[in-house]
């Protein structure tokens, strides 16, 4: 059994718009889902600790898979998202695995904190998995390796891409573009088509492109926990 971390936000609104944000729920239910029916333990942490919103976009119809509903009705995984451990608690030593989950408000919160940064790093250097998916992938921009170089400098990385933040009409409302970002430190950004499931695993940092890529970030996940076996 592992034991893996997943990251959540803190961050409930824009700073520069009148629009709710967080967690975009999706996103940590499929990973969670996999990890979980392989036996693997979850704690879930965020910047500051404590409650992470949920993005009322992930809850349409529309965005709601029957596995997301299980979970949203889920007493005991819904108070986990509201109790997080803060970064700065956290001990990287006992963990396998960190996955960083999305929404736009990771933006404004993953990128610059520390905490989360040497978690990852620590996890990494240890021989343990560093995960994202979608916008989640702008908190791996600023971890660094055993050098001092950036983790994902030259690996293949996947991420949110600038074509789907257009269309969404946002790509003006965001501090940065999630796939320009990981391009400037060195990543070998690759993706698949606009709104499809797509993951990618190099050298133990495992990233999916968008919301419909949780399920298949844990898989690949899966994968390098067996081959370091």
């Amino acid at each position: 059994m592992k034991k893996i971390l997943v990251v959540v936000t803190n961050v409930s609104k824009y700073p520069n718009l009148e629009r709710a944000t967080g967690l975009w729920l999706g996103e940590a239910v499929h990973f969670v889902d996999v990890m979980q029916k392989e036996g693997h333990e979850i704690d879930y942490v965020s910047p500051k600790g404590g409650y992470t919103p949920i993005d009322p976009h992930s809850l349409q119809a529309d965005q709601m898979s029957e596995l997301d509903w299980q979970y949203y009705e889920d007493q005991t995984f819904m108070n986990k998202l509201g109790t997080t451990l803060a970064a700065a608690e956290v001990n990287a030593a006992e963990y396998d695995a960190i996955y960083y989950t999305g929404g736009h408000g990771v933006m404004w919160d993953y990128p610059e904190d520390a905490h989360l940064q040497n978690i990852a790093s620590t996890i990494y250097q240890k021989g343990g998995v560093v995960s994202a998916v979608c916008h989640g992938s702008a908190g791996l921009v600023n971890i660094k390796d055993a050098t001092g170089e950036p983790l994902i400098a030259n690996k293949k990385v996947s991420g949110f891409t600038n074509t789907e933040e257009a269309a969404l009409g946002l790509e003006n409302i965001v501090p940065f573009l999630t796939e320009d970002a990981l391009v400037s430190q060195g990543a070998n950004y690759v993706k698949g088509d606009d709104w499809a499931a797509f993951a990618v695993a190099d050298h133990r940092v495992v990233t999916g492109q968008n919301p419909a890529s949780g399920g298949a970030v844990a898989a690949e996940v899966l994968s390098v926990f067996n081959s370091t076996n």
